[in-house]
């Protein structure tokens, strides 16, 4: 139903709009089975906070004078989670406006790419995150294959709303 509204939209008809609004439906679908996999398998020790919520608690805390209170957490974290991942498969989608193949290995290097930019490096220069050598390697695999799984949906996704947006 959706798909069938945007369709009507002369707009979509522009290879570039639809290219960015697949890759960011991409993007929710692969933040949605990257949130699944974290509930699943630990990203980080249990005393430790993530990153989204470190800056929403501090945002917060600004705001209103509290932070966030701990049954909200799970909610506050989607709050940064899903527009993240609509953005980067809206970069994504853009990126690959004049490919619309299905090609894994390009979301496998998205994903991969983006585990590097945000867990292996800006969060921790950041300090949102601690340095990768103090996370255990099994977290960190864990975080890795959230990230591929992310990389490969949001391309999956992404290739068949652009296929279906064409038609």
């Amino acid at each position: 139903m959706f798909l069938e509204h945007l369709k009507s939209n002369p707009t979509i008809n522009n290879k570039t709009t639809r290219s960015i609004i697949a890759g960011a439906i991409g993007g929710l679908a692969g933040g949605a089975v990257k949130g699944l996999i974290e509930h699943f398998l630990p990203v980080r020790k249990a005393e430790n906070r993530s990153a989204q919520l470190k800056i929403l608690d501090d945002l917060s805390t600004k705001i209103t004078g509290t932070p966030i209170s701990v049954q909200n957490e799970e909610l506050a974290e989607q709050l940064v989670n899903f527009p993240v991942g609509a953005s980067v498969g809206a970069a994504y989608g853009y990126g690959k406006k004049d490919k619309d193949q299905l090609n894994l290995a390009e979301g496998i290097i998205m994903g991969t790419s983006t585990w590097v930019s945000t867990h292996q490096t800006s969060l921790p220069i950041l300090g949102l995150k601690e340095k990768p050598t103090d996370v255990p390697i099994k977290m960190q695999a864990n975080e890795f294959i959230a990230h591929l799984l992310f990389g490969i949906t949001t391309e999956l996704v992404r290739n068949k709303v652009n296929q279906s947006l064409k038609k």
